[in-house]
């Protein structure tokens, strides 16, 4: 995902083996998650006669952007988090609004749900990963229900506006670096949301370029000088 390309919407169309793997293939390129596309089926392919003569399978996938969120969803999202808060025996309070900024996820959720309240550090987790999959569970449950709803952010004590906030310090000091030494820089290892953050932070800085480099959970970021 280059600087310019990394905009609201992207769309882009793939090839592989079989359908999934062409899905696969596509999710790489576009640096999203499978629930933040729309999946074409362009042809499922062939197999050819002893591996001669067969076609690829192609799909063209698109990002999925939403709006304002839907009542009965958003509720019952809602209700699932503050459910799953007493399982775990915390003491907190809930809110629900509308994402602002790409760490809520604008463009990708209908909602996020705040979560806020004393010691709220174990919910967090390490590098927010008890909090993502609290996320996934609320998700899980919501995707049950309501068929192809969009998903939902959940946020901790403003974990990820602080994030945001130290990612978009990082993107722009690493910015200035590759401008500086002419060298590309490799960020640590993050999850599809961090990145990106990163990609839309320097999408419109006309002399660096991004793009996510790796494979599952060790794909980073990679800054370079845009050519």
């Amino acid at each position: 995902m280059e600087g310019d390309d990394a905009n609201e919407q992207e769309q882009v169309e793939a090839t592989g083996k079989n359908v999934e793997e062409a899905i696969e293939n596509g999710l790489y390129d576009l640096d999203l998650e499978r629930h933040e596309v729309e999946v074409e089926v362009l042809s499922e392919g062939r197999a050819g006669l002893f591996g001669i003569g067969g076609e690829q399978a192609k799909v063209r996938l698109t990002q999925i952007t939403f709006e304002t969120p839907e009542g009965d969803a958003v509720e019952f999202a809602h209700e699932t988090l503050k459910e799953l808060l007493e399982l775990m025996d915390l003491e907190a309070e809930t809110t629900v609004r509308a994402p602002e900024t790409p760490g809520d996820g604008i463009g990708l959720v209908q909602a996020v749900l705040d979560v806020t309240g004393e010691d709220m550090g174990v919910l967090i987790g390490r590098r927010g990963g008890t909090m993502a999959s609290l996320q996934y569970l609320v998700n899980l449950m919501v995707s049950r229900k309501y068929r192809g709803e969009a998903p939902f952010s959940v946020d901790v004590e403003g974990y990820r506006r602080r994030r945001e906030e130290s990612l978009e310090d990082l993107a722009h000091r690493s910015a200035e670096s590759v401008r500086r030494n002419g060298r590309p820089v490799t960020l640590e290892a993050m999850p599809a949301y961090e990145r990106r953050i990163v990609h839309l932070i320097l999408s419109k800085d006309p002399t660096v370029g991004t793009a996510s480099v790796g494979e599952g959970d060790s794909r980073k970021v990679r800054i370079s000088v845009r050519r």
